[in-house]
C-alpha cells in the first residue's frame, strides 16, 4: 500500500510541475496594441508601404535556450491595409493573396540561433497562399521591466508565394522583393 501510495505521490508531483512548466510558457504574450507587422514593396519604382492590423503568436522563448525555443505566428491576410481602400480590396483577390481561401499566413519556427548581445536568428517556414518557403529573420531583443521588444527585418519574393500572379507577375511594375519588418512587444520572456 506504501508503495502504491509513493507512486501517487510522485505521479502527482510530475503532473504538477509539468503543469508548472507548461504554465510558465503560456504567460508569454503578444501584446497587440504595442506590436506592428509592416511591408514595403514597390510599385513603378516608389515604395509602398503597409502593415497587418490583426496578427497573433504562440511563444515559448527562453533567450538561454534558445535551441528550444517554439515560436509560431498567425498574420490576417483580409487586416491587410496600405491606407487605399481600393487597393486593399485588391489584395483580397485571387492573383495576391487569395485571403477568401487562404485567410492567414503563418510562420513556424524550426531552430533559434543566439548571435550574442540580444540578437538571435529564427528559422522557419513561411506560408503564404499555402506556399511554404524556409525563411531566416534576424531580430534583436531588448528588455525593460516585464516587457521584452523583438525588432527584425527580413525580405521576400512574392513571386515565390504568386502573391502579384498573372497580370502583376512584371517586377518592373511591382518589384518582387518586400521587406517585411516586424516590432513585437511580448511578456513573460525570460531575462536576457
Amino acid at each position: 500500500m506504501k508503495k502504491i501510495i509513493s507512486a501517487f505521490v510522485l505521479t502527482i508531483s510530475s503532473v504538477t510541475l509539468t503543469g508548472f512548466s507548461v504554465a510558465t510558457v503560456a504567460q508569454q504574450k503578444l501584446i497587440p496594441a504595442e506590436s506592428s507587422i509592416a511591408f514595403i514593396s514597390k510599385q513603378f519604382g516608389v515604395p509602398v508601404s503597409g502593415k497587418f492590423k490583426k496578427f497573433d503568436a504562440d511563444v515559448a522563448f527562453d533567450p538561454k535556450k534558445p535551441e528550444a525555443a517554439k515560436v509560431s505566428f498567425t498574420v490576417d491576410l483580409l487586416s491587410a491595409d496600405i491606407g487605399n481602400a481600393e487597393t486593399e480590396a485588391e489584395l483580397k483577390k485571387p492573383g495576391w493573396f487569395n485571403a477568401a481561401k487562404v485567410p492567414a499566413a503563418t510562420f513556424q519556427s524550426s531552430g533559434v540561433k543566439s548571435l550574442g548581445g540580444g540578437k538571435f536568428e529564427f528559422t522557419g517556414k513561411l506560408a503564404i497562399k499555402g506556399i511554404s518557403q524556409n525563411v531566416v529573420v534576424p531580430v534583436t531583443i531588448t528588455q525593460r521591466a516585464a516587457k521584452s521588444q523583438v525588432v527584425g527585418s527580413f525580405n521576400l519574393k512574392r513571386l515565390d508565394f504568386k502573391i502579384g500572379d498573372g497580370d502583376w507577375n512584371d517586377v518592373s511594375l511591382v518589384a518582387n522583393e518586400v521587406v517585411v519588418n516586424i516590432n513585437l512587444s511580448l511578456t513573460g520572456i525570460p531575462p536576457l
